[in-house]
């Protein structure tokens, strides 16, 4: 098994072009295809003012100035992925004939109008890996509707860049593993990055751990794959678990965090904070992740 198409919403901010880079620097280990997607507002979602007293000709000019400012976005962010693809010498293609014929990374651009959210998670689930740039420093995580609809609706491992482009991917992986559904998930969607890793190590705690298998099952499970799998303990960090296995990814010089979001509810995490939530706030290394 390989990665063959990897989705991109491509953003023109400084976490967004960590996130191309990012994204394509997994495509050249995987000799994958990048389409990176960028989703236009509907200038119709502005109609819904209406109903708080605003004439029919200032509803118009909304309409007018959302779709200019959408289309002047989408066109600083599409020559932002061109100029990438040029200075990279990336060939452009949109058939897959054309892409294995390549041999190596491709790369194609599409401009759709939309709830980000929906296209996003919808276009997600016939791609293998969706790469979403790293929330903005001083961001809340909670309101970052495309990631969540991401992990919640497309089914699909999502990859979240760090706020700055790596140099290396995939060479020295972490799992953090707590037996449920979603750390398993997380597995089976990152085996290819496992059985490729030059080092493997499974991150686990008393405090981490939920109800389901242990680590000496999962290291079982990934010998059936011919993967020797080290195993390391960690402690919560100021009663954090989330900074603990942050604290024992960065111990074992990982350049790839595998692991489940959410084992919680996402209500709960936001109410009351949770590991899911701080691994996407603080995390400075590549997040691989499953619902």
């Amino acid at each position: 098994m390989a990665y063959r198409k990897l989705l991109l919403p491509v953003i023109g901010t400084e976490a967004g072009e960590a996130a191309l880079a990012t994204a394509f620097l997994a495509a050249r280990i995987w000799k994958a295809h990048v389409h990176g997607l960028h989703v236009r507002i509907d200038p119709r979602d502005v109609a819904p003012l209406a109903g708080e007293g605003l004439s029919g000709a200032m509803i118009e000019e909304m309409m007018s100035a959302t779709e200019r400012e959408s289309a002047e976005r989408a066109k600083g962010v599409q020559a932002l992925f061109s100029r990438y693809v040029e200075e990279h010498g990336i060939p452009i293609v949109t058939d897959p004939a054309a892409a294995f014929t390549a041999g190596s990374v491709t790369a194609s651009f599409g401009s759709v109008v939309g709830r980000e959210e929906d296209v996003v998670a919808q276009q997600a689930r016939l791609s293998d890996i969706v790469v979403l740039a790293h929330p903005e420093a001083g961001d809340d995580v909670s309101t970052s509707d495309a990631l969540h609809a991401v992990l919640f609706d497309s089914g699909r491992p999502v990859m979240v860049a760090p706020r700055a482009a790596p140099e290396q991917l995939g060479r020295r992986v972490c799992i953090g593993w707590n037996g449920t559904a979603e750390s398993a998930a997380a597995v089976a969607g990152g085996l290819p990055w496992i059985e490729r890793a030059e080092s493997v190590t499974i991150l686990h705690a008393e405090e981490y751990q939920r109800r389901g298998p242990d680590v000496t099952g999962l290291v079982d499970y990934l010998a059936w794959h011919g993967v020797k799998a080290q195993t390391r303990q960690f402690k919560p960090v100021s009663n954090s678990v989330g900074a603990g296995l942050l604290a024992a990814a960065k111990e074992a010089e990982a350049d790839l965090l595998i692991m489940g979001a959410y084992s919680h509810s996402r209500l709960r995490q936001l109410i009351l904070g949770g590991v899911t939530r701080h691994v996407l706030e603080h995390a400075d290394l590549t997040l691989l992740m499953s619902r």
